[in-house]
């Protein structure tokens, strides 16, 4: 009886696991056969389960209601500068709290931790006065300034950094005659590839998926990123929902090939620097 019990607890575990990936994937798949579909199409009953013929003139609606790939290479540039200065200030902030010794360091670093108890939606009105003041308003960089050192990255870079690169490894460094800054970039930065992979694809995820950012500090249609500019075109009536649908999958295709090309890397990232 326990040989039959061993054998079936794995099997349910991954029945339930597919059928849980299953119920996850039916919207994606969903989004797609809708792209292909004209708007009349979408609400019949029963809905069309399969791909249409529709998607070019879904595409031709969507360009002429939006500058859709302008759009496009806002949500791009301002997830690459967005990714790009989080790995630097946050790998920076994680090494300089795991190895430096300074005065008000634990201090600080509560401080630090502390904002993430914060509700995000607490810093829209400080946020938008400060780029206002700035006079970064309706410009990409009032997107990706404001999040450019996050509490989480420079918390993942201290425990990583903390947990792989051996404390000695610096101080020999040192002795040799190597500057702090070449320390960092020749030492610490190969060192923590596994990491910055992996707060590199989460923050250009969450940068890419952005929605409250470009709706507070946006203003002028041509500076919409992809989900605001999607969002524009819904109306309380006639909404052009297939080219909706083709908007989103065009914009939703990247991530689900970048999370599949480094999904096994995310998760390595994630758990590396947890024991230490």
């Amino acid at each position: 009886m326990r040989i039959h019990t061993d054998r079936l607890a794995p099997r349910a575990a991954y029945l339930l696991v597919a059928v849980g990936a299953v119920v996850m994937l039916l919207p994606f798949y969903f989004m797609f056969v809708f792209a292909t579909h004209a708007r009349t199409e979408i609400f019949n009953l029963p809905p069309p389960l399969f791909f249409g013929h529709n998607f070019l003139a879904n595409l031709d609606i969507l360009t002429s209601k939006i500058p859709f790939w302008r759009s496009l290479g806002w949500s791009l540039y301002v997830a690459l500068a967005s990714t790009g200065l989080t790995l630097l200030f946050c790998s920076m902030g994680g090494y300089a709290f795991a190895m430096f010794e300074f005065r008000l360091k634990k201090p600080l670093f509560v401080l630090v931790m502390g904002t993430m108890l914060l509700p995000s939606f607490l810093g829209m009105i400080p946020t938008f006065m400060i780029m206002d003041a700035l006079g970064c308003i309706d410009q990409p960089r009032a997107l990706y300034i404001p999040g450019a050192a996050s509490a989480f990255g420079i918390f993942m870079m201290r425990q990583f950094v903390s947990s792989a690169i051996p404390r000695e490894l610096i101080e020999a460094a040192r002795m040799d005659g190597c500057s702090e800054l070449g320390i960092y970039w020749r030492i610490v930065v190969p060192l923590l590839q596994p990491a910055m992979g992996t707060l590199g694809l989460i923050t250009f995820i969450a940068s890419w998926n952005n929605f409250i950012g470009p709706l507070i500090v946006m203003r002028s249609p041509e500076m919409y990123t992809l989900p605001l500019a999607l969002r524009s075109m819904q109306s309380p009536v006639n909404t052009e929902w297939g080219a909706v649908m083709a908007g989103s999958a065009i914009a939703t295709l990247p991530l689900l090939v970048l999370f599949a090309i480094s999904s096994r890397r995310l998760i390595d990232g994630l758990t590396a620097g947890a024991v230490k």
